[in-house]
This record gives C-alpha cells, sequence and structure tokens, in this order.
C-alpha cells in the first residue's frame, strides 16, 4: 500500500471540503433562497469568531481557534481559520496545528415561530473539514521526538446559534467525525461553545 504525504492528504482534505461547500450552496438555491432581495455590502457578510478551550489538571488542554467567515446566502455562511493545540499528560508535552474550514447552513432561523418559548435561537447544521499536524509520538510512544503526521478530520452535526447582538452570537455545536482519520483527535460527538461577531 502506498503511503500518501501530507501535501497529498492535505489537497484530498480540502476537495472533500470544496464538495461539501459546493453540495451545501446547491441545497440553499434549491431550497427558494429569495434572489431578488438586493444583496448586503461584503463588510456586512464578514463575520470573525471562533472558539477558545481550556482545560487543567492531570491533562491540560489548551485550543485557540479563530476563523473568518462569509455569509455567501442568507442562510448559508462559509469560515476558515488556523487551529492551535497545546496538550500535555503524563507521557509529555504535544504542540498540535493546522487549520478548518465549515459550511454553516440555517435550518431555522427563529425557533420561537415554532415553539413559542420567548427564545430567539437558530438552528443550524454544520460541516466540518479540519487537517491537524500532530506530534508522531501521539501514535508511538517509541517514535522520534520532532516527526509529525497529518490527522484529516470531517465533522458534522447540529449548531445552536444565540444572538447577544446585533451582529454578535454565541454558538453551541455537537459534532461528531464522520470519518475515520486513523487517529481519534477528538470525542463523539464533541461539544463546542464560540462566538461570532
Amino acid at each position: 500500500m502506498e503511503k500518501k504525504n501530507a501535501t497529498t492528504v492535505c489537497l484530498s482534505g480540502m476537495r472533500k471540503i470544496s464538495t461539501l461547500v459546493i453540495l451545501f450552496f446547491s441545497f440553499s438555491i434549491l431550497s427558494g433562497q429569495e434572489s431578488d432581495k438586493e444583496i448586503p455590502a461584503l463588510k456586512d457578510r464578514l463575520f470573525y469568531g471562533g472558539h477558545i478551550a481550556l482545560q487543567f489538571g492531570t491533562i491540560t488542554n489548551i485550543e485557540i481557534a479563530p476563523i473568518i467567515g462569509l455569509w455567501v446566502l442568507p442562510k448559508l455562511a462559509i469560515a476558515a481559520g488556523p487551529s492551535y493545540i497545546y496538550y500535555k499528560d503524563m507521557y509529555g508535552a504535544n504542540d498540535i496545528w493546522g487549520g478548518r474550514t465549515y459550511a454553516q447552513y440555517v435550518i431555522i432561523r427563529d425557533v420561537d415561530k415554532f415553539i413559542p418559548l420567548g427564545v430567539h435561537t437558530s438552528l443550524c447544521l454544520h460541516l466540518e473539514d479540519e487537517m491537524l499536524s500532530l506530534d508522531s509520538r501521539l501514535k508511538d510512544s517509541n517514535s522520534v521526538s520532532g516527526r509529525r503526521f497529518m490527522v484529516n478530520t470531517v465533522l458534522g452535526g447540529l449548531a445552536i446559534s444565540q444572538q447577544i447582538g446585533r451582529r454578535s452570537a454565541i454558538n453551541l455545536m455537537i459534532l461528531w467525525t464522520l470519518n475515520d482519520p486513523g487517529y481519534q483527535v477528538y470525542s463523539n460527538p464533541e461539544i463546542r461553545i464560540g462566538f461570532a461577531f
């Protein structure tokens, strides 16, 4: 069996996410997006955000993952950004870095219109492709320090978005790994809380 290098794996991952974004885009058009409305200016469709994770104790896990995104259609957003994780346990410390790209489709803009509870949240489908570079010691304790391997993980699930300002929101995501990356980086499901503004 031929061993894939990091560039081949990265290009393969980018092809996957490109296909997924096109599928989301097609679904949005077929779902009856109104095209006769005036398209907002680019600066009004851009958004920023991401998430930070902190865990201290026997296992230390610090993650920083900023993103920049664009509302392509009123119900479809795409975003991308770098990712850095510092992970330390009883076996040593590791730096994990890479990037992610995702597409998010709004299924319900305001849940209160369907279930009148006074909670104005949005329900979204979330699809993400992430490429991370890990130290090979995480996979094999006999490996030489400094050697790295790539892990491509595709995640999918639901996101609940709560507006906390005119352009800002807090997001709760519940994601599952949709592929077999060869090395599991996340638990199943992966629960994240992030911000967008």
